[in-house]
């Protein structure tokens, strides 16, 4: 019996939705909010104001691909779900970066995992970035209302065999470890959320908050690239969008105008700055698309005697913060210690190599194991991160250099991963870089990460994680917005997504975009009231 698709159903009965792809002329669209991307910041902004009695038009530029859709296939989810195919890498082509393309934004293809703002973040950003009103007690509301609205609580069933590895690692060597928040209801433990959801039971904007907005009146605009904001003085007077193809590659020639009271800006730490760089924003003191930052990850593998299948059940419900704050915020560049899956075509990706050393090592998978570090960036003197900027035709491409401070993270992480690996039961550990080799002893892993040329391009490296690039801060010399997501130099201009991080979290940032925007958009629902 097939998976109901609710979806399909609202479409049915008659949500307003409007499909760029099939646009046989230009069109123009009016609506009391305009919000510009539909991930966690544009879904729950749009769910919060249409509430309230406000039209919203909430426009993606990517395609609407729902549960009928997804059919745990690796090929087809990374071409259609992500940016730029999945192909989506920093200026210099040395780090990957993971990031959601349809309706729905990340939160259709991330793990799940959960986590409140850190304390020790809110209060370096209060001391060190002059924000007000995002303190622990200030958030905490906030953060509840947004775990009840989409099921976050901590994941009940048995970590499966991958994540495993890390609490018995931790267990074995003193080191604390906890179990994670996900946002799912009646969770199937495929272990496929990377390519959709096929169940509905992860609590995407895809299940939750557009449909609320449909039901409430709310439309939505699909494959529709927002090219560029009008302005004119201290006011967006109108957006410009182009219509995409139906595999959002090529503009289809048509274009949509939207007229609209106020605009928010929801696409992300790449895609917001973007915009309003292509729409000549005011930026007085050159702080767009500057202090953008990366979780950035480095990961390492084991091979055990026995099977992990890493491809199978819960993405990610064990993690350590063992080695996150030991030092404040300001000390050595810090980490958490999380896993990924390992479908075959990133598996085959993440080892890399040739020929018959490649098919061993996919021949192994069923008994490797990966973990990942996320390093928190962007908290230390040493540590500025990277900025946004524009190619030739405009897209944008986020140049992050990797400093010294953040190669010195990266290898103290090497020997935090092996070393656990090796206390949860691998006879064999490899970073993963194009020198490193499997080694079965944590002597030879040390002294091996210790010799290693850690550099771009020899260094696997990527991110899921994009945040900054339209600082939020009280100080209009520092920040694009204020504390409350409003547009320094912009009257009727909000931002609502992780681009408003002034630095990096340490933690996996969905809900900490669900919490804050919950906030600014109840904020911004009263303010409307009085034009």
């Amino acid at each position: 019996m097939p998976v109901p698709d609710p979806f399909r159903d609202g479409m049915a009965r008659g949500w307003k939705t409007h499909d760029g792809s099939t646009l046989t002329q230009d069109l123009t669209l009016e609506a009391d909010v305009a919000i510009i991307g539909s991930g966690a910041g544009g879904g729950t902004t749009a769910e919060i104001l249409s509430a309230a009695g406000y039209k919203v038009l909430l426009i993606e530029e990517g395609p609407l691909k729902t549960s009928s859709d997804f059919k745990m296939l690796e090929d087809a989810a990374y071409a259609s779900l992500y940016q730029e195919g999945i192909g989506r890498l920093s200026k210099d082509g040395a780090i990957t970066i993971l990031q959601g393309r349809a309706v729905g934004g990340t939160t259709l293809i991330n793990w799940t995992s959960s986590f409140r703002t850190p304390a020790p973040t809110l209060e370096h950003w209060a001391r060190e970035h002059n924000v007000k009103g995002h303190g622990v007690a200030e958030m905490a509301p906030w953060f509840e209302k947004m775990e009840q609205r989409l099921g976050v609580a901590p994941w009940r069933v048995p970590a499966n065999a991958n994540n495993e590895v890390i609490k018995k690692g931790c267990e074995q060597l003193g080191y604390s470890w906890q179990v994670i928040p996900r946002n799912v209801r009646g969770c199937w433990n495929l272990g496929y959320c990377g390519m959709g959801c096929p169940t509905n039971a992860k609590q995407s904007m895809l299940v939750t908050t557009i449909p609320a907005t449909l039901e409430s009146g709310g439309e939505l605009l699909y494959l529709a690239r927002a090219e560029k904001l009008l302005i004119d003085g201290e006011r967006v007077t109108g957006l410009e969008c182009v219509a995409m193809d139906e595999r959002c590659v090529a503009p289809t020639g048509r274009r949509i105008r939207v007229k609209a009271r106020h605009y928010v800006l929801a696409g992300g730490g790449i895609n917001s700055p973007a915009l309003l760089l292509r729409s000549g924003a005011p930026d007085p003191h050159a702080r767009l698309g500057k202090r953008t930052f990366l979780h950035l990850v480095n990961m390492s593998a084991g091979h055990f005697d026995e099977v992990i299948n890493p491809f199978y059940g819960a993405p990610q419900s064990i993690y350590s913060d063992h080695f996150q704050w030991q030092n404040g915020t300001t000390g050595p560049m810090s980490y958490k210690l999380e896993v990924p899956p390992l479908h075959p075509a990133l598996a085959a990706t993440l080892f890399g190599g040739f020929g018959s050393d490649n098919a061993l090592r996919m021949a192994q998978l069923p008994n490797t194991h990966a973990m990942l570090a996320l390093m928190r960036d962007g908290f230390h003197p040493d540590s500025p991160g990277g900025h946004v900027e524009l190619r030739g035709d405009g897209t944008p491409v986020l140049d992050y250099p990797v400093s010294a401070y953040a190669w010195d993270g990266l290898r103290r992480a090497f020997h935090s991963m092996a070393e656990i690996q090796f206390a949860g039961g691998a006879k064999a550990v490899m970073p993963l870089h194009n020198d490193a080799r499997y080694v079965k002893t944590l002597g030879e892993a040390r002294a091996m990460i210790d010799g290693l040329d850690l550099a771009l391009y020899r260094t696997r490296l990527g991110s899921a994680h994009v945040m900054g690039g339209c600082a939020m801060g009280e100080a209009v010399q520092s920040a694009v917005c204020d504390s409350l997501g409003r547009h320094h130099q912009l009257a009727n201009l909000s931002i609502h997504d992780g681009s408003l991080f002034p630095t990096s979290i340490g933690a996996n940032p969905q809900l900490s975009v669900y919490g804050l925007t919950a906030q600014l958009a109840s904020a911004l629902a009263e303010r409307l009231k009085n034009p």
